[in-house]
């Protein structure tokens, strides 16, 4: 790890790895999804089913449904639990497995508006690593294609201030214009998308949602969460 890196991640809390995992893994993972989506297109109604929902229940439901056998060896590999472990300075480790991130082709426009911003976690006290989650390209995302978004640099804000993470999910909730509203704040929007085998490390103090995929193709990524040693 170059020291350029662990600065960025602490200043912005993201990191992109390009490149990490070979393709040739990463076209292995994306044969067995698109046979487990195969499979469950012959189900009569589920795809009228999973229209019906809201586009970020779409995305649960659909990846609940998929299995891929091995997932997490694949790609939570012990040089990617290492590499993470020095990037957050101490020992880390992942859990409750690696869990597919899907959404089903044309989810309709892509938007800023009306997204599910939160945290999965709570540091206490707020200044110290709560854990670090990757997120995998198991194919290639292109932006608007359904990526997941993330508030880079809201992990510093003031829990209390004007500007805590609770004001600005307020903000992004109510503005028409995220990203004007946004301007001059200290944070930005970052959008995963890449090419497959590249990973996207988040600070869990980030800010993040999941968006609409407004592309022709299904959004392929997975995801796991390492946090500190008790």
């Amino acid at each position: 790890m170059k020291p350029d890196q662990a600065e960025f991640f602490a200043a912005q809390g993201y990191l992109r790895l390009d490149a990490f995992h070979p393709k040739s893994r990463m076209a292995a993972i994306r044969r067995s999804v698109l046979d487990e989506m195969k499979r469950l297109s012959a189900r009569v109604g589920l795809t009228k089913s999973l229209r019906q929902l809201p586009f970020f229940q779409q995305i649960g439901k659909f990846s609940a449904l998929v299995n891929v056998p091995g997932l997490h060896d694949a790609l939570a590999t012990p040089e990617l639990i290492e590499f993470i472990s020095r990037l957050g300075g101490q020992a880390l480790t992942p859990s409750q497995g690696t869990q597919l991130l899907l959404s089903p082709p044309n989810q309709g426009d892509w938007t800023l508006n009306g997204l599910n911003w939160h945290v999965d976690v709570t540091a206490d006290p707020p200044h110290r690593l709560a854990g670090i989650q990757a997120f995998f390209l198991i194919d290639d995302v292109a932006p608007h294609g359904g990526a997941t978004l993330a508030l880079a640099g809201s992990h510093r804000l003031d829990p209390s201030g004007p500007g805590s993470a609770s004001a600005l999910r307020k903000l992004l909730k109510t503005s028409d214009d995220p990203a004007r509203d946004l301007h001059g704040s200290g944070v930005s929007i970052i959008e995963m998308s890449g090419r497959a085998g590249d990973i996207c490390l988040m600070d869990m103090r980030l800010l993040h949602t999941p968006s609409i995929n407004a592309s022709k193709h299904p959004r392929m990524m997975a995801t796991c969460r390492c946090f500190p040693r008790a």
